[in-house]
């Protein structure tokens, strides 16, 4: 008797669907390609079968059993309401939910907006951030195009989800700040075991989420120097340091996180380091 197969729900369309996809391919359980208008596609080496459907229907999907696992957005999930659980946040489709007035608009914080009409298109998470702030307002609930209702005299202000903030300078709109913040996730039904290929799944992604954000970083650099280089190096743990034929310079191999590189080299370069490399990669498990 074969063993039943993972099930796990993706976006089918919009920002998720790509980099999903992406990282299902760097994750190495090689999806099939679906043909045209094809709802579900399995994986060449792993017992796993890809369902596309609404990113914000996933949430529903794995708290009723549809499948195992499912990628969508936090700020989805919050939304939904539905009882699941986030199995691993996966650093990419990162956006947040805004406040924003008119450029005219004398309002200068949220806690102004008391007694106010505001749109949205996440009422339940709207309605909790302001709860929590002990503000009342009237919240009209749109579908879509949220940034233009103060222009069409629907609202005063509005709650949306912002990635870059052009779309709301190209609106005539300013931010009033962040009320929730939202990335892409892989989500599994609350308290359920993650075992089996799940567990497997989770691992493979983890691992290639954690190598994107660092960077195998390789430098020689005289022995003599190398307390100090080693006391401004951001890696976790002791850095590998060998021995190279000239015994007055030492090569040292580390991982460092990405975001630090910019500031990094040129403090390795003033600290005598010298032949620096940084190579992306491709898996890491901690």
């Amino acid at each position: 008797m074969s063993e039943p197969r993972l099930s796990m729900a993706i976006p089918s369309k919009g920002r998720l669907r790509e980099p999903t996809w992406a990282l299902l391919e760097a994750s190495g359980v090689a999806p099939q390609l679906p043909g045209e208008r094809v709802l579900q596609t399995y994986c060449r080496n792993a017992n796993i079968d890809l369902l596309f459907v609404r990113a914000d229907d996933i949430p529903e999907y794995v708290q009723d059993g549809v499948v195992d696992c499912g990628v969508t957005g936090l700020d989805l999930v919050a939304e939904s309401g539905c009882a699941v659980d986030t199995l691993l946040q996966l650093d990419f489709g990162f956006c947040a939910l805004q406040v924003a007035v008119p450029l005219e608009d004398g309002t200068d914080s949220i806690d102004g907006l008391g007694g106010r009409r505001v749109a949205t298109s996440h009422p339940r998470i709207a309605a909790a951030a302001l709860a929590a702030r002990g503000i009342e307002v009237e919240l009209i609930t749109v579908g879509g195009s949220v940034e233009i209702t103060p222009r069409l005299g629907l609202s005063d202000a509005i709650i949306d989800l912002v990635s870059t903030g052009s779309t709301l300078r190209t609106n005539g709109l300013r931010s009033l700040g962040t009320i929730f913040e939202s990335e892409a996730a892989v989500i599994g039904p609350r308290l359920g075991d993650v075992t089996g290929d799940l567990r497997t799944l989770i691992t493979m992604l983890q691992a290639v989420v954690e190598a994107r954000k660092s960077r195998y970083l390789l430098f020689n650099v005289p022995a003599n120097a190398l307390d100090d280089v080693i006391a401004v190096l951001p890696s976790a743990g002791s850095p590998s340091v060998v021995q190279l034929a000239d015994q007055s310079v030492v090569a040292v191999q580390t991982v460092v996180p990405s975001s630090t590189i910019w500031q990094l080299l040129p403090e390795l370069e003033l600290r005598g380091a010298s032949a620096i490399l940084t190579l992306p990669i491709e898996r890491m498990v901690r």
